[in-house]
């Protein structure tokens, strides 16, 4: 039934972007996005490796961190084995290793594992005393200069990524998140398709942006999948994230959830996919956290509990209750549906079941309990 859904649907391509994909088979479809915000997405194009190695910096920083520690250990270990090899060959060339020369260009070293010990203290600057460079070889002297430069240089770049990497958005940004599924419910007489944003750090984040975006799967008669890219208008888009936020779309004409009722949900075939970009307060670094929502994530006729209360002191948030809801009356009906049946003003209005006997002269008596202030903070 949703194959027969999907072909009837008309894309507006002013407001939306389209990628076409190949065949796809109906039993097994993957999510656009993880709910941990990582992409399923695998790159295979030729010269595959170029743009790991053309920016080779953000490869380092990226990959794991046993990857970067063995890759920097061996930086180091080569280039003492290169050099100790040049300071050996040298030692070689002028007659040192068999004793002949009584004016050696490295005092003490007379084979490789000298040369090899001369060449960690040079790098490291250790300088026990025991080996150091003469003045009788121009050679090893060359030598030594190209080793403590290359030697800044790697310390300068490893310095360089562990910060970076230690600073990496992606910690900061898992400690701020999504609920795990969203809700729709009435604010003011107006269905609304919500979810929850916390911060779950000491140090708040002071403001930051919310987007969402509907990602929708469209089969076309020839057998491919049309994925359509659609913005979704959010009611209050800069969040001061200092207490947990409420990120609330209204279900009003133009948005492409405004036909879709509780039962078309489960026939349907899109993700929601909403983010959070942010700047953090202590490193002053862009961070971004995402997530998505499948239909079967949205919950028809719920809302948040209240998570925000008042001490004699400061306010106090229980996050414990970040992601439980509780069952609000909301008509079972979409919301293009609700609006022709006159809104909050009809009486006779199908109610969630698991409400009915709280029910009050319909659904219109209770709509003003459902709404919730945005930032949680009505106390």
């Amino acid at each position: 039934m949703s194959a027969e859904r999907s072909d009837q649907v008309v894309i507006n391509t002013f407001y939306t972007t389209v990628h076409t994909l190949g065949t796809q088979k109906e039993s097994r479809r993957l999510r656009y996005m993880h709910k941990d915000g990582r992409f399923p997405v695998v790159f295979k194009a030729p010269g595959q490796w170029s743009p790991y190695l053309m920016d080779i910096f953000t490869t380092l920083v990226e990959i794991r961190w046993r990857v970067m520690l063995l890759i920097f250990s061996l930086s180091y270990i080569l280039s003492w084995l290169f050099f100790g090899l040049c300071y050996w060959l040298i030692a070689y060339i002028h007659g040192d290793v068999d004793g002949e020369s009584n004016n050696p260009c490295v005092d003490n070293v007379r084979g490789f594992t000298g040369a090899f010990l001369f060449s960690m203290e040079t790098q490291a600057t250790i300088g026990y005393g025991f080996r150091g460079m003469t003045e009788n070889c121009m050679g090893a002297i060359i030598v030594v200069t190209v080793q403590d430069v290359l030697s800044c240089l790697i310390d300068t770049i490893v310095i360089g990524i562990v910060i970076t990497k230690m600073a990496s958005a992606r910690k900061r940004a898992q400690t701020v998140g999504f609920s795990r599924f969203a809700v729709v419910n009435l604010r003011d007489g107006v269905l609304c398709l919500s979810w929850r944003l916390g911060d779950f750090r000491g140090n708040h984040i002071l403001e930051g942006v919310a987007k969402a975006q509907l990602v929708r799967y469209l089969k076309q008669p020839q057998g491919s999948v049309v994925i359509s890219y659609q913005d979704l208008e959010i009611q209050t888009q800069d969040i001061v994230l200092a207490t947990p936020a409420t990120v609330i779309h209204k279900l009003e004409p133009g948005s492409p959830l405004y036909s879709l009722g509780p039962d078309d949900l489960l026939e349907d075939d899109f993700e929601l996919v909403v983010s959070f970009t942010y700047t953090g307060d202590s490193t002053g670094m862009l961070h971004q956290t995402r997530t998505s929502y499948t239909p079967a994530d949205i919950h028809w006729g719920q809302r948040f509990q209240d998570m925000l209360k008042l001490d004699k002191k400061h306010y106090k948030v229980d996050y414990a209750l970040f992601n439980q809801t509780t069952w609000v009356p909301v008509p079972l009906l979409s919301a293009e549906q609700y609006d022709r049946r006159g809104g909050p003003t009809e009486r006779n209005q199908p109610c969630s079941p698991q409400l009915a006997s709280v029910k009050r002269n319909g659904c219109a008596a209770k709509a003003g309990v459902t709404g919730e202030v945005m930032l949680q903070t009505n106390l």
